[in-house]
């Protein structure tokens, strides 16, 4: 290992572990915190400079965190809710996409900007709801569901879009994708048959106690394998670490201690180098120019309109306005998915680099905002009963 490597994993280590600590004390996301410490080392203080070996690491954690986010896809919620349940979501989600295109393309923003704000980030959704107990309720569960088909089906448009970018339009060659989706159902029945069939080989896949982790090896194996598949298909390789978590959530609904496990050592380590990473390679020199921010602060006001504005349709849910108005800003916020979605239109001419830098500083600011602004909304609904 290079000298620069082992100081900069010292550097890189001391903040995974101290960042979380600082942020649950300043109550600011952690992946808001790393992102700055990444720019505070790298570009500012020049302590670590990015590598291939701390961007592997990174692109091993983001694959990570794709994972954990199909883990949270519980394709049986969807089943059980019925389609009545689903409806207003989907309009939701629909006059989302709408409202996005209108006013990217008005505006003369590049139209797969118009794509990338559709995002909403499920964990910041999902954690915010569970802090209070919130996603127990209906008008919990509703957002909730609402974050679920915004990143689903975000991904999926996202992944047909560069598809068809690559092949220079409607051609053939776009059939990789039915392809390779026919191999993600055809393995989700194999899984599901063999799961049935001999569920004491499985069950030891749960075993916390387990000395040589079969769950996370075969979880983390499945990752990579359709990860794999999707780039050998020219397939972007998120959407194979997001369905390779949804598939095994989908077969294996009750993971017990394994989740658990997989969420340590990615969260812990993996994850948080991803978001650094990110601090490492990005341009400061856009600082010093004042329009930069003006322009974040009027990409910032789009993102949220998209995302408040069709929210008003939960009006029929005869939930109050200040409920459903906390809820659009809720949904507002983005992270992980808008960063990888930048960065894929950046490599397909879709995107400028300015414009993903702008991205990424909306990230953090939906990140940080959001939740505070759907508390707010909250405590002025308790307060007027």
């Amino acid at each position: 290992m290079e000298s620069f490597d082992a100081i900069s994993l010292v550097v890189i280590s001391l903040g995974a572990f101290l960042l979380p600590l600082v942020g649950s004390r300043l109550k600011i996301p952690s992946i808001v915190l790393e992102i700055a410490f990444g720019i505070v080392v790298g570009p500012v203080l020049h302590l670590v400079e990015p590598s291939e070996f701390i961007s592997g690491l990174a692109v091993l954690g983001f694959l990570l965190l794709m994972f954990l986010s199909g883990f949270e896809i519980e394709l049986e919620t969807f089943r059980e809710k019925g389609l009545r349940t689903l409806a207003l979501p989907i309009l939701v989600y629909l006059s989302t996409v709408g409202i996005s295109f209108l006013i990217i393309t008005e505006l003369e923003y590049p139209i797969f900007l118009a794509l990338v704000l559709c995002t909403t980030s499920v964990d910041i959704v999902i954690s915010v709801l569970r802090s209070d107990d919130t996603i127990k309720t209906d008008y919990g569960q509703m957002l909730f569901i609402i974050a679920l088909l915004a990143d689903i089906l975000t991904l999926l448009a996202a992944t047909v879009y560069a598809s068809v970018i690559k092949s220079n339009g409607v051609s053939i060659e776009n059939l990789n994708i039915i392809l390779y989706f026919a191999i993600v159902i055809f393995l989700l029945r194999i899984l599901r048959r063999l799961a049935w069939w001999n569920p004491q080989l499985f069950s030891r896949m749960f075993d916390g106690n387990d000395p040589e982790e079969l769950g996370i090896r075969s979880s983390l194996a499945l990752m990579l394998a359709l990860v794999g598949v999707a780039v050998l298909f020219d397939i972007e390789a998120i959407l194979g670490a997001f369905l390779a978590g949804t598939l095994f959530a989908f077969v294996f609904p009750n993971r017990g201690s394994l989740e658990s496990s997989l969420k340590g050592f990615s969260y812990g380590f993996l994850i948080p180098i991803f978001f650094i990473n990110i601090g490492l390679n990005y341009d400061i020199s856009l600082f010093s120019n004042t329009d930069f921010y003006i322009d974040v602060l009027y990409l910032f006001g789009i993102a949220v309109l998209v995302k408040v504005l069709p929210s008003l349709l939960l009006i029929f849910s005869k939930i109050s306005v200040a409920k459903i108005l906390g809820g659009g800003f809720l949904l507002s916020a983005r992270f992980s998915l808008i960063i990888a979605m930048a960065e894929i239109g950046v490599e397909l001419d879709l995107l400028t680099k300015n414009l993903e830098q702008q991205i990424i500083l909306l990230a953090v600011l939906t990140a940080t905002v959001s939740p505070l602004m759907f508390r707010l909304f909250n405590r002025t609904t308790e307060s007027s009963k």
